[in-house]
């Protein structure tokens, strides 16, 4: 059993005993969202993600600074490749908007969305056009350093100057040399190297873009993350969380870029990564391949914010989770039976007795503790909620305490908003119904429905299943 937070550091592929470099004070920065477009439910799962993180290091004692971005210039439709369209300024000549409007929008929804999931507001939310000047001098640091060079396209960082760039991602870039990145760019000289600064073309009316010792253009994508988290966090920190996806690109050139400039290894000390929400098959969600749904679309079926948390809380943060409109009917039947335990308890009288919580205390804890294992220590708080062994002021004292960790309103849900709780027969029997559709016994499907729509059952058969609601 630990008494101290474990994290697993992609960098080092090994769990570490988390030690800040200053003592009592957790840094902490957050790749934040793009907001080109509507944040779906797959974007939702870092900020849970980063929010546990957040909840478990505040839960140690620790003074926590957390730093996310706001990306709203320069993250291009192919930024594998420092190709393609800026996605703000494609988003907004699509609209027929300004880029600033755009941007306003799509992060109001997201912070909505965080707030609806009981996500922890971060200390400094940092937006990219509001960053320029810093973004600038660390390039201009870089340029002095002897690491970058100007081509017709921009400012690019040439990365054989950085030995260690293949180590965060375990790059092979014996293999990466015989890819085609180069002739996306014309005049780049190696395939891994990326854009710092973008030149504006003259020929192209751009909403977004600055003038810079190098001419009028716009950033690169990966320098904002290294110049407004150096702002804020200082120039070494403990902390950079983000998705798998960002490993092979974005943050192995955040690292390049930042521990050049700033002459210091390491530059983060942990990095931590999750992975994605998946459907059968392994495709992951994503707007570019049309899976966009949104919180919204989540509660306007019947679901609630807090059981998709709960849906996110089942998986650890370090494995793909597989998404259904099923799996979050069985959340939400999950959740609802939760608060049916808990809710009462808000209400329970007397004191808990320490010995008899303690032992449950340890063990949820320990699961927090071993690299935020989320799955384990939901499984303690259901366990704790209705243990015949407790007493209801223990179990009140116990299930407030787990969910200042779980953030599901434990003890203050209003058990009536949005959604109904789930049916488990009404549930069998629309199984069973579907069922006898894809079997083609159509009889006994149309019986089954007659008989739902009887007691006021409504079922919509959906492309992910059929979902059932009351007249």
């Amino acid at each position: 059993m630990s008494e101290r937070l474990e994290f697993f550091n992609t960098r080092t592929r090994s769990k570490q005993p988390f030690v800040p470099i200053e003592a009592g004070h957790a840094r902490l920065y957050t790749c934040g969202p793009t907001v080109y477009s509507p944040q779906h439910i797959g974007n939702m799962r870092p900020n849970v993600f980063a929010d546990l993180l957040n909840r478990a290091l505040r839960a140690e004692g620790y003074r926590v600074t957390h730093v996310m971005n706001i990306t709203d210039v320069g993250h291009l439709t192919d930024d594998d490749h420092d190709a393609g369209d800026d996605k703000m300024e494609k988003a907004a000549r699509e609209s027929g908007r300004s880029a600033t409007d755009v941007a306003a929008e799509h992060t109001g929804q997201w912070l909505r969305d965080r707030e609806r999931l009981n996500c922890t507001p971060p200390d400094v939310l940092c937006k990219a056009t509001e960053h320029i000047p810093e973004q600038i001098a660390m390039i201009e640091k870089l340029e002095a350093a002897g690491s970058t060079y100007v081509i017709d396209d921009g400012v690019y960082f040439d990365v054989s100057t950085f030995a260690r760039y293949a180590e965060l991602a375990g790059l092979d870039l014996n293999q990466q040399q015989s890819g085609a990145r180069v002739a996306e760019v014309a005049g780049k000289r190696g395939p891994g190297d990326f854009a710092l600064w973008k030149f504006a073309d003259p020929d192209v009316k751009r909403q977004q873009e600055w003038d810079s010792p190098w001419g009028r253009g716009f950033p690169g994508w990966h320098i904002e993350c290294s110049a407004m988290s150096v702002k804020y966090l200082g120039e070494r920190f403990d902390i950079h969380t983000g998705g798998v996806e960002h490993l092979p690109v974005h943050h192995t050139n955040e690292l390049a870029q930042a521990e050049t400039a700033l002459g210091c290894h390491p530059w983060v000390e942990i990095w931590m990564h999750h992975d994605w929400i998946v459907f059968d098959g392994g495709d992951k969600i994503s707007k570019s391949k049309g899976h966009a749904l949104v919180l919204q679309d989540l509660i306007d079926a019947g679901h609630s914010a807090l059981a998709f948390r709960y849906f996110l809380l089942q998986a650890h943060y370090r494995k793909q989770q597989h998404w259904s409109m099923d799996a979050l009917a069985a959340a939400e039947t999950g959740y609802r039976r939760l608060l049916g335990q808990t809710l009462p308890l808000a209400a329970a009288e007397g004191e808990a007795d320490e010995a008899r919580i303690s032992p449950w205390r340890q063990r949820f804890w320990d699961a927090v503790r071993d690299d935020l294992n989320s799955p384990r220590a939901l499984a303690v708080a259901t366990e704790a909620a209705r243990a015949s062994d407790l007493e209801a002021a223990d179990r009140r004292e116990l299930l407030s305490e787990f969910d200042s960790w779980l953030g599901l309103d434990l003890l203050s849900a209003d058990p009536s908003e949005p959604a109904e709780a789930s049916d488990p027969r009404i549930d069998a029997l629309v199984a069973e119904r579907e069922a006898a559709r894809k079997s083609k016994d159509f009889a006994t499907s149309d019986r089954i429905r007659d008989e739902l729509a009887a007691e006021g059952i409504q079922i919509e058969d959906t492309p992910d299943g059929p979902r059932w609601s009351r007249a």
